[in-house]
């Protein structure tokens, strides 16, 4: 059964000296493939893999969703950023909300059209193409692949078959009357089922021409702002139109040696830095992979960072976030004073920086000559608000579930702002030299900072490879707010005498999370240059960055290859 997902397996890492691929569908990673041998760079092997992703995982990703970018530029050594989120429309309020019957405690539902905020994906793709792309190729070429695919069709995997079909009813919904356009007569595809999609093909036919003049002005834009106005939504012609790509500036922590890179709120990203910072000091290794010690000494770390993060991270254009505050070595020394290594606490809450004393894809590409791309894409719940705009081929997001209504909060709603993102991509480098290490990344709502770090600590404290990295079970925390307490999530593979000790030691614990439930913990992509995680090599300096090792998640139906 479908239902069972059985890891009965084993991967070897893929090894290569020229470009390399990762993603979470192959007929993905091998379209991004063949851009790079083209003559094209990670920045146009990454957007064309994204298009074919949005073909063949429409509950997860496309231009009706965001998009993060981060870029390594191999003759600079720089890490250079793109915030790909939208914004809220300009006439929504909380106090249009409170009208209608929506506050604190009466939120809107997932797939209310209020939810859609701008689509980002689209101008993210063309400025990420336009900024880092190697000029070699248009848009029109590097979209071509996904437009034939779409024409000709593709069969569904099999794990994408499973979440389609957990999903569909979205778009069958009486007030989405485009759904039947990402379904076969009604019904979700079937595992091997070929799947074709016209519409997106045009839809991408006129990005291919216009650029991003072709999604936010014309037929596209008419279609999505009618559609949601026939369902509540007050976005305009105007909030489209207007919608702007940041070209940022990522953040950093330093980690044994290796700098760790993420990008600044509204993403969450920082949640992993802090986490780092918390851990830093620890001998992690000692512990031991997956042992209770380990795995509280991270919970706990998390549960920290995570409570900061849920409260300072917001738009920075409208809020002011001390990032750097909360990111400093000095900030995770005060905020580790509260960890027990006896018990788990279920009272953190954010601290005071300034004190004197989340359905995704992701991606990641290296190209021959070194450079990188690590890119996220996404449309948040299974296939977004599930509303489709006439003859397009995609649903649009539902990114605004990540506003708060309550009026004091940071992150709370407002017009033009941008909510609270949990999309992220990673990259780390060589802390001295500025050399590329790995680009990395692992999709799933909250859970994508908690396995950035589990994969990260895989390779740096526990010497494991790629593959094995992204293969070896991992832990998930949140806050239930319904039963006041933090819920751990232990994956299939972490020992039962583990998680009894977490008990003891006052952990609230699901265990086993086996079969198709190990969404939970995320689909993750990687690229090492280099083995620089070995036991081989005495430090990072030694590390042979010629030969890419790539992995990729046994959780999704993709990937790695290279060349």
């Amino acid at each position: 059964m479908a239902s069972e997902l059985e890891f009965i397996s084993r991967r070897s890492p893929i090894l290569c000296t020229g470009g390399c691929v990762a993603t979470s569908q192959p007929l993905a990673t091998n379209i991004g493939l063949d851009i790079l041998k083209r003559g094209g760079n990670a920045a146009d092997a990454a957007v064309a893999a994204a298009a074919a992703l949005n073909l063949t995982e429409p509950f997860s990703t496309g231009v009706g969703g965001d998009c993060f970018c981060l870029f390594y530029d191999a003759k600079t050594k720089q890490v250079s950023g793109i915030n790909g989120s939208g914004r809220c429309p300009t006439k929504l309020s909380i106090d249009l909300l409170k009208q209608q019957g929506f506050d604190e405690a009466n939120p809107l539902p997932q797939q209310h059209a209020h939810t859609v905020t701008v689509p980002g994906a689209a101008a993210a793709w063309c400025d990420t193409i336009t900024l880092f792309g190697s000029k070699k190729l248009t848009l029109a070429e590097i979209l071509q692949p996904s437009i034939e695919l779409a024409e000709k069709g593709f069969p569904v995997s099999e794990i994408t078959a499973y979440l389609w079909k957990q999903d569909w009813a979205t778009l069958q919904a009486a007030n989405n009357q485009h759904g039947a356009e990402l379904l076969i007569e009604g019904e979700a595809p079937r595992h091997g089922q070929v799947f074709r999609n016209p519409f997106l093909a045009e839809t991408f036919k006129e990005l291919s021409k216009s650029g991003k003049k072709g999604f936010y002005e014309g037929r596209i834009a008419e279609a999505i702002v009618q559609l949601l106005k026939s369902n509540g939504s007050v976005m305009t012609l105007e909030d489209l139109k207007n919608h702007k790509t940041e070209q940022v500036q990522p953040i950093f922590t330093t980690y044994k040696g290796v700098k760790v890179w993420e990008l600044p709120p509204n993403g969450q990203g920082l949640t992993a830095l802090m986490t780092l910072n918390l851990l830093e000091d620890l001998n992690v290794k000692a512990m031991h992979h997956n042992s209770a010690d380990y795995l509280h000494v991270l919970v706990e770390a998390l549960k920290l960072s995570v409570s900061d993060s849920m409260w300072y991270c917001t738009d920075p254009a409208c809020v002011p976030v001390p990032t750097q505050e909360l990111i400093s070595k000095d900030y995770s020394k005060r905020r580790s004073a509260l960890v027990s290594m006896h018990r788990a606490n279920n009272e953190y809450g954010h601290g005071s920086p300034l004190q004197t004393g989340s359905d995704t894809v992701y991606l990641t590409v290296v190209d021959a000559q070194g450079n990188a791309c690590s890119f996220i894409n996404s449309i948040y719940k299974g296939f977004g608000t599930g509303l489709v705009p006439s003859g397009c081929g995609f649903t649009l997001q539902n990114r605004g579930v990540g506003f708060s209504l309550s009026p004091s909060h940071p992150n709370c709603l407002s017009p033009g702002k941008r909510p609270f993102h949990t999309i992220l991509p990673a990259m780390a480098t060589h802390a001295d030299t500025g050399e590329l290490l790995s680009s990395f990344g692992v999709v799933g709502g909250f859970m994508q900072p908690q396995g950035h770090v589990q994969v990260l600590l895989n390779m740096l404290e526990f010497g494991m490879n790629p593959q094995r990295a992204v293969d070896a079970a991992r832990c998930y925390v949140e806050y239930s707010k319904k039963d006041g307490v933090w819920k751990l999530f232990l994956e299939d593979g972490i020992a039962e005498d583990v998680t009894e000790e977490l008990r003891a030691r006052g952990h609230t614990v699901q265990w086993p999370v086996t079969g198709q439930e190990r969404k939970l913990f995320g689909r993750g992509q990687i690229i090492t240059m280099g083995d620089w995680w070995s036991s081989r090599n005495t430090s990072l300096s030694d590390y042979n960055g010629i030969v890419r090792w790539a992995g990729s998640d046994p959780r999704g139906d993709g990937c790695a290859m290279g060349y």
